[in-house]
């Protein structure tokens, strides 16, 4: 008899700039002895520093989910995401005053197990990709409100350093057996 593979439970970690989702999502994954898929806008905007436009946001898209479906074969339980379709649909509303509709279906048809919302507890800490020192609570309600509308099951994390990482773990595990 064959055994039937494993279901793995995708968490998105999503939030405002500067909020510790790339550390969350690295540590959760160390945690957990699983796979976290780093944020490819950073990457991208890095090497494309200066103007850009909705198809790029698309791009960047395509590429993160492409990285997700890779690292969900070798994931083992979870699958961490520092980031996904939310954050997009945000980004091109608040740049561009409109979501394309691809990135609007992807908020509808690939949604995750669990969203956990970073809180803005943590110091900004400045790079050359982070714009909106001045908008992070902006930014965080704004994410709150789509996970709200769209009733999607979600936590949001509070706390500076280790704390941080264990409301993290407990809130995977308030979600999912282990």
């Amino acid at each position: 008899m064959e055994k039937s593979p494993e279901v793995i439970r995708r968490i998105a970690i999503l939030g405002a700039e500067s909020t510790g989702k790339t550390t969350l999502a690295r540590s959760l994954a160390l945690h957990f002895h699983t796979t976290w898929v780093s944020e490819y806008a950073r990457e991208y905007m890095s090497a494309h520093p200066g103007n850009y436009s909705v198809e790029d946001i698309i791009e960047i898209q395509k590429h993160q989910l492409l990285e997700e479906e890779r690292l969900s074969t070798i994931s083992n339980h979870f699958l961490f995401t520092d980031t996904e379709f939310i954050v997009a649909q945000v980004w091109c509303e608040d740049v561009f005053g409109f979501s394309p509709d691809w990135i609007n279906q992807q908020v509808k048809e690939h949604q995750y197990d669990l969203y956990l919302l970073t809180s803005n507890d943590l110091p900004w800490v400045a790079d050359p990709v982070r714009v909106n020192s001045q908008r992070r609570d902006y930014f965080f309600n704004w994410y709150k409100r789509v996970l709200d509308e769209n009733n999607l099951k979600y936590e949001i994390i509070f706390g500076r350093h280790e704390a941080r990482l264990l409301n993290g773990i407990n809130a995977v595990k308030k979600h999912f057996a282990e």
